[in-house]
């Protein structure tokens, strides 16, 4: 199994890379999102794969951070997801904006990414809710927003926050985006339940 390559970029393509790795070059397919942040020709570039082996041959899938190849993985254990979906799906939506469809049911944006129809969607919402946590979104562990001094606001607190905004009328979506957002900004003390939700109504605004 090949885990990643690590080498000079040769060729960029919308759909696939080759990466000079010792004078061998390996085609690795990406998604358009990556090929837009893919170094230049010349340039040292390190991509995390997945190697995918069938009767037809053996084909890499590449990711430049380990987040993406990860739900990945999880992507294409979905019934009727297989690796070129998944890197459609991925490109679409990245993973922090994949993560909050799934967990607040939203199948409607994640059936917009190309191939994937509302049925596919729907059973990826099903099939992946229980394997996303919260935590890993609005701790910020999973994207951009993720930071090392992000305070240890209860988890509760940020559970009530969202439930609460819910309630209120807000998408579940822009609920976690606005309590995650918050969590990012840094804030010096830890909020409890009401703090954080006069905070992210603000947000919402």
């Amino acid at each position: 199994m090949i885990a990643f390559v690590n080498g000079i970029t040769a060729e960029i393509e919308m759909d696939h890379v080759v990466v000079d790795v010792g004078g061998i070059g390996y085609s690795v397919y990406i998604s358009p999102a990556t090929a837009d942040r893919m170094p230049g020709i010349g340039e040292p570039v390190m991509l995390h794969t997945f190697m995918s082996v069938k009767e037809d041959g053996v084909s890499l899938y590449g990711f430049l951070t380990k987040d993406e190849l990860k739900v990945f993985k999880l992507l294409i254990t979905v019934n009727g997801i297989g690796p070129k979906g998944g890197l459609s799906i991925l490109s679409a939506l990245g993973t922090d904006d994949l993560r909050f469809a799934i967990l607040s049911g939203d199948a409607r944006t994640i059936a917009r990414a190309p191939g994937v129809g509302k049925k596919t969607a729907e059973r990826l919402v099903l099939e992946l809710h229980d394997k996303i946590s919260n935590d890993d979104i609005i701790n910020g562990n999973a994207g951009s927003f993720a930071q090392n001094n992000i305070p240890q606001t209860d988890s509760t607190a940020r559970d009530e926050t969202v439930e609460a905004l819910v309630a209120l009328g807000y998408n579940a979506t822009d609920a976690m985006h606005a309590v995650r957002k918050i969590m990012a900004e840094g804030q010096n003390t830890e909020m409890d339940t009401e703090q954080l939700l006069k905070t992210a109504l603000k947000e919402m605004f």
